[in-house]
């Protein structure tokens, strides 16, 4: 896996078509977007160097010589309309690879230099577990801390979705964030500790109810932060899991199980809902 970042023009025209609205003015004009390219044939054994902060170099080696040239790069952004059961503003991110459509949160005049992405599982959406734990702690911090909840543009592929986190990623640079925590659900936490290594931004990663597969190069997210949370009586992904995802994992790490709560972490939503809201505070304060 090799993914390279070189910065190119950003080409910022406005658009006619019905399907968005202007660019939105509660954000200001952005510096040019990198391009991100990357080269796969494995999913295992990978190292990453950074090279003057621009390039990033991934190997992974593997018995298959098959190579897929993957490449993105941010080219516009626009507003979207969200479901009327929705909060937060609509943005969509114009990627040479597709749209990625994401949900904000953040108050009109906020000036941080924090901000959390939020992934889900393998299906993409914006819910997340815990009854939309990711709506209530990104509504419930908008003053101090923005959020995006990401819909992944090819649900259930790593490298895609990995990606799209990567392109989040580069967007909130622009808009001078230097304090970014990446959660995902589910499928979600491979997603978010496969792309926690490539950027210097993220300080904590929170993988819940966290799958394996993808996981293997968690040892690399040291020195960033690392919460593995999962449901005790978890059917679907048992907590096992997460326990081995941890035990390769370095410090800072912590893990917590909930007994008596499955896969989606219903069963105790309020409680889980506040302790991974004052775990992400922690690390960013």
């Amino acid at each position: 896996l090799r993914i390279t970042l070189s910065v190119s023009p950003l080409d910022i025209r406005e658009t006619s078509s019905p399907a968005f609205v202007k660019r939105p003015a509660i954000y200001p004009p952005i510096a040019p977007m990198p391009k991100i390219a990357i080269f796969i044939n494995s999913p295992f054994n990978c190292f990453c160097k950074d090279i003057c902060n621009k390039i990033f170099l991934i190997s992974i080696s593997h018995s298959s010589t098959l190579e897929d040239n993957l490449s993105i790069q941010i080219l516009d952004y626009y507003t979207w309309k969200i479901p009327d059961s929705e909060l937060g503003q609509g943005l969509l991110l114009k990627t040479s690879r597709g749209n990625i459509k994401t949900i904000v949160h953040q108050s009109p005049q906020l000036q941080t230099d924090k901000a959390i992405i939020w992934v889900c599982g393998a299906n993409g959406g914006f819910e997340g577990p815990a009854n939309g734990m990711y709506r209530t702690i990104s509504e419930s911090l908008k003053n101090s801390i923005r959020s995006i909840r990401i819909d992944y543009r090819k649900p259930n592929v790593l490298s895609e979705c990995a990606l799209d986190i990567l392109s989040a990623i580069s967007f909130l640079k622009s808009l001078g964030h230097s304090q970014i925590v990446l959660v995902g659900h589910s499928f979600g936490g491979a997603v978010v500790i496969t792309a926690a290594e490539f950027s210097d931004l993220v300080v904590g990663v929170v993988a819940l109810s966290s799958q394996g597969y993808g996981t293997n190069t968690v040892a690399n997210i040291a020195p960033r932060n690392l919460l593995l949370l999962h449901g005790g009586s978890d059917t679907r992904l048992p907590s096992e899991i997460s326990e081995k995802i941890y035990l390769y994992a370095k410090e800072p790490k912590e893990i917590k199980i909930f007994s008596g709560n499955g896969h989606g972490l219903r069963e105790s939503s309020d409680q889980i809902t506040l302790f991974v809201k004052n775990w992400i505070l922690n690390i960013l304060e």
